[in-house]
């Protein structure tokens, strides 16, 4: 069988565009902040050079134009004449001159005179501005690169979802796994089952969402992430595959995706993983291999395996049947 279009890839992106906002898109300004962070990287930067260029541009050439018209440039070299900033004699030394100021570094030769209250003000001004330009630009950027969406990487699903008996009850399962030693802070895993769907009233919903039981009552949706587990489903009357048998599988159309979220124990940041499982990768009759085992003193964990499935007898018939 082709694959299929998804609403959420394996890695987790959602395939959703938004277009024809209209006026609506005015609230991405609105928001400008949060606009900058979702960016990528590429465009992040971007705005970021440009943003201080023109600045120290125009800062500087505010500086310059004070000079000029007072006439400073003509008379800089002059020792007795007393200008608006000392040793300014063109527009590199202004850039000069705004850069020793914007980033505190002094040097002494340029500086401003008390004969100057317009320079000043332009100095209150220019030191107004540029924290609210760092503050904004370098919060925006410190923001984005302490991002979690890094740490759901190192989250790992099974590739395939399988059903087979567990305790005599049919069950569908699947496998997550934390590559990293630093552990997920009250984890927790949901499931969503995606599938169109017609009321009573005619009414056709396209990408219907229904709530996959993975022990929200029982509390096993609670994770202690510290080694690979695997979640499962059970299929009772109150699930939507109460009717699925191994024959209906193989014409049916669903696709379940998973969320799994948790605080990140060394930054304490909320970081989600998602992934998704349609009809071709949910295996009838199998279970996962074993991938712990007791060593010296530790248990290891095999994720050559973390994948593998095998084969095990498992009825053909739905559990309504």
């Amino acid at each position: 069988r082709r694959e299929r279009q998804r609403f959420v890839d394996k890695n987790g992106r959602c395939n959703v565009q938004h277009g024809n906002l209209g006026g609506e898109s005015s609230r991405y300004l609105s928001d400008l902040f949060t606009t900058l962070v979702d960016l990528k990287w590429r465009w992040n930067l971007l705005i970021f050079l440009l943003t201080y260029t023109v600045a120290w541009l125009v800062m500087a050439s505010m500086w310059w134009g004070i000079a000029y018209l007072r006439g400073d440039l003509h008379q800089a070299h002059d020792n007795t004449y007393s200008p608006c900033v000392a040793n300014v004699y063109n527009f590199p030394s202004a850039f000069l001159f705004f850069i020793e100021t914007e980033a505190t570094i002094g040097y002494g030769h340029r500086y401003i005179t008390e004969r100057c209250p317009e320079g000043i003000v332009l100095f209150l001004f220019q030191s107004l501005l540029g924290s609210i330009v760092d503050a904004f630009l370098i919060g925006c950027m410190f923001i984005k690169m302490s991002q979690p969406k890094k740490r759901a990487e190192t989250l790992m699903f099974s590739r395939a979802a399988v059903i087979s008996q567990r305790d005599g009850k049919l069950c569908l399962m699947f496998r997550v796994g934390n590559l990293r030693n630093s552990h997920m802070v009250s984890a927790q895993i949901r499931c969503k089952l995606i599938k169109s769907r017609q009321t009573p009233e005619g009414e056709f919903l396209p990408l219907d969402q229904c709530e996959l039981d993975v022990g929200f009552g029982t509390g096993a949706d609670q994770l202690f992430l510290v080694s690979p587990l695997t979640i499962c489903h059970e299929i009772n009357s109150e699930s939507p595959f109460f009717c699925l048998s191994q024959r209906s599988l193989r014409s049916e159309q669903f696709e379940i995706v998973v969320i799994l979220e948790g605080i990140v124990e060394t930054t304490g940041m909320t970081c989600q993983a998602r992934t998704s499982y349609t009809e071709d990768e949910v295996l009838w009759g199998h279970r996962f291999l074993p991938v712990m085992s007791l060593e010296d003193g530790f248990f290891h964990v095999d994720y050559s395996q973390f994948h593998a499935t095998f084969e095990v007898p498992t009825p053909p018939y739905s559990v309504k049947e």
